[in-house]
């Protein structure tokens, strides 16, 4: 082959290189050209495969990404945030009448804002006081649709709640009635709780101060309150008390608040672990039948959980004309004592009122009152007093051991067989747990007292 032909060989080999390369660019460029219009971007030498995430030269900054494994999952930020706080209405009626309590999740009153609800669509309340209590007074017996109105910060029920209004009083614990107990804590305890002893105006000097044991006919007790302070109940139960009387608490004198003795809890706690049976007893203040039934089911509320061996018993007395009930008439003042032995009777007790002899004779109809045990407080050495009654507070001036300083001396005349050492198991062969075991023919009337032979029973 010839020189001339070889130099035509490899011009055209050099020829076709260069053909192929141009081909290869203005494919190149075509492709740019369309990512272009489709909005693609080019793929970058180096780049991982497809549907990798690299931002930067972090090749792991994927797994900082919370969508990247989870495409359906969305970020945090676009959760829609629930705003407000839930708002109940939890509602009871005793006498044409309806109690509206505005609570939280927690079951909470919810205080300080003015909440409105709306009746059948037609009249609004609204809780001026901002104590999370609407009371609605002088209502038609009826059902009524109850619609809480929107409040700036709160969630409302979408619906209405009904409830029935009743004509007439029913003798029934409030099952919510926790919600309304104070403590001395809440409340101004020098303006609600006032002390009161009407028996000390009808005491005279022939007043016994001594405990007096051994006595066949009755049994020796005492009652006390946050008045006595502390108490070392083993040594209260070695002196010789049979029982003890303990309050539960008191309607406050001038609000009108149902406030918890702080001594309670200690108390009763500290007597039945001593042995010691106990009973309870109310302060009221009370101003018509209504009141009387909280008042009652604010003591059976605190005493379910203990063994109640004595009656429940409300005390009615007068505070000088200090207190919000002083100023009742005998009808108004039965009407409330028999509202609240009918509730705590109820609900399973036995009930009592205790009052002074000059209250039981002029400030109460005892005729309405002979189904209920009768606590009498006079201050003498035989009572003058010439009802039935089946306790007698001999005296406010006792002294005994485990106790400083005074305390009130009783004698029951009721037959009680069970004791706090025996209550478990006998409330356990009972199925109304926590009702005393009171002889119906011993509770009617009482044993004559030792030593009061000229009394009439």
């Amino acid at each position: 082959m010839g020189s001339n032909v070889k130099r035509i060989i490899i011009l055209l080999i050099i020829l076709m290189f260069v053909a192929v390369g141009g081909i290869v660019l203005y494919a190149n460029i075509r492709s740019g050209d369309e990512s272009a219009k489709t909005g693609e971007p080019e793929a970058e030498s180096g780049t991982e495969e497809a549907g990798t995430l690299q931002i930067g030269d972090d090749t792991r900054a994927f797994l900082e990404d919370e969508t990247f494994f989870e495409p359906d999952k969305q970020p945090y930020s676009s959760i829609e945030k629930m705003e407000g706080k839930n708002l109940s209405l939890l509602m009871t009626s005793v006498q044409k009448d309806l109690r509206i309590q505005i609570v939280d999740n927690a079951g909470k009153l919810v205080e300080g804002e003015s909440f409105s609800v709306v009746l059948n669509g037609d009249k609004e309340y609204t809780d001026d006081d901002q104590d999370g209590v609407i009371y609605i007074e002088h209502l038609r017996a009826g059902e009524y649709a109850v619609a809480l109105q929107e409040e700036e910060g709160y969630r409302v029920p979408d619906t209405e709640a009904r409830i029935t209004v009743k004509q007439s009083v029913e003798y029934v614990v409030i099952d919510d009635i926790d919600l309304l107990i104070l403590s001395e804590d809440e409340v101004n305890a020098e303006l609600e709780d006032l002390e009161a002893n009407e028996a000390l105006e009808d005491a005279d000097s022939s007043e016994i101060t001594k405990m007096q044991e051994g006595n066949p006919n009755a049994k020796m007790g005492i009652d006390v309150s946050k008045w006595n302070k502390e108490i070392d109940w083993d040594k209260v139960k070695k002196a010789g008390v049979e029982f003890a009387i303990i309050r539960v608490g008191y309607r406050g004198a001038t609000t009108g608040a149902l406030v918890e003795d702080p001594y309670f809890e200690t108390n009763i706690k500290g007597a039945s672990r001593a042995g010691i049976p106990v009973g309870v007893y109310f302060f009221t203040q009370a101003l018509d039948p209504v009141e009387a039934v909280e008042e009652a089911s604010m003591v059976t509320a605190l005493c379910k959980d203990y063994e109640i061996t004595y009656p429940v018993f409300l005390d009615v007395e007068g505070l000088g004309g200090s207190g919000r009930a002083d100023g009742l008439d005998v009808e108004a003042r039965t009407a409330v004592s028999k509202a609240f032995c009918a509730t705590v009777e109820s609900a399973g007790y036995r009930a009592g009122v205790y009052s002074s002899r000059n209250w039981l004779n002029q400030m109460l109809d005892m005729d309405k009152l002979r189904d209920y045990v009768v606590w009498l407080a006079e201050y003498r050495d035989v009572p003058i007093y010439q009802g039935y009654y089946h306790m007698w507070q001999y005296t406010s001036n006792g002294s005994v051991d485990g106790i400083e300083g005074r305390v009130d001396f009783n004698l029951s005349y009721l037959k009680i067989e069970n004791t706090a050492g025996n209550a478990t198991q006998e409330a356990e062969e009972d199925s109304e747990a926590g009702r005393e075991d009171i002889a119906p023919e011993e509770a009617e009337e009482p044993k004559p007292i030792e030593g009061a032979a000229d009394a009439e029973w």
